[in-house]
């Protein structure tokens, strides 16, 4: 049998890249997608090649046996059930558009078991916890104020506060705004709350740490 290279996917000049049928219905899969969700998908398919060369094993020859013994191996590794049942997801899309394709005569990894994902009791942060970290963020300094807000205020992902430009802050019908591009690279227009509009902006005010006045003082 033959086995392929796990760093060949996408990642090799096109001009010395001879691809063979397995490179091939990756690429077919991961031309689907782009910014952070390819990224992830290729990390998983990477996974999988090496682990199929580590086992001279042909990508596109796997049965559902062999992909059991994936799933398996990633549980002896101590692999959280999320990231293992991710990484089933990805090989079983890739082995979909594979038979699709018609590179393969039926998907292996549809019927593979997965391991039971319980959901997170991880609850966020309360008012309390909220206002000092706000508070710890503003006596740093000015940019640790200012992403805080973003997180904490304006509900954004880390990744999608840290990838964003003061020029990416606008006004909209007399609303501060901020674009970002957010969960599957789509861009999005996000209000600002005031507070949080004047903190990334006025590096002097801080006020969104004090309730806004509602009375005469």
């Amino acid at each position: 049998m033959t086995t392929q290279s796990s760093t060949a996917v996408l990642d090799v000049p096109i001009e010395s890249f001879v691809a063979d049928e397995a490179e091939l219905a990756a690429i077919a899969f991961l031309a689907r997608y782009s910014g952070r969700a390819l990224d992830a998908y290729r990390h998983d398919l990477r996974n999988l090649f090496q682990w199929a060369a580590d086992h001279s094993l042909a990508v596109l020859e796997a049965t559902r046996t062999h992909l059991e013994m994936y799933r398996s191996s990633m549980e002896e590794r101590g692999l959280a059930a999320s990231t293992i049942d991710r990484r089933l997801s990805t090989a079983c899309g890739f082995y979909r558009f594979a038979h699709i394709d018609g590179r393969i005569s039926s998907n292996p990894a549809q019927y593979v078991r997965r391991p039971q994902v319980h959901p997170s009791e991880q609850r966020g942060l309360d008012r309390s916890e909220l206002g000092r970290f706000l508070f710890t963020a503003e006596r740093f300094d000015h940019a640790h104020a200012a992403l805080a807000v973003l997180l904490g205020l304006n509900g954004l992902r880390v990744s999608e506060a840290c990838e964003t430009n003061i020029e990416d802050m606008a006004f909209e019908r007399g609303h501060r705004v901020l674009r970002i591009v957010g969960k599957g690279n789509k861009p999005a227009l996000i209000p600002l709350v005031i507070n949080g509009g004047a903190t990334t902006s006025e590096p002097d005010d801080h006020s969104y740490c004090r309730a806004p006045r509602t009375g005469s003082a």
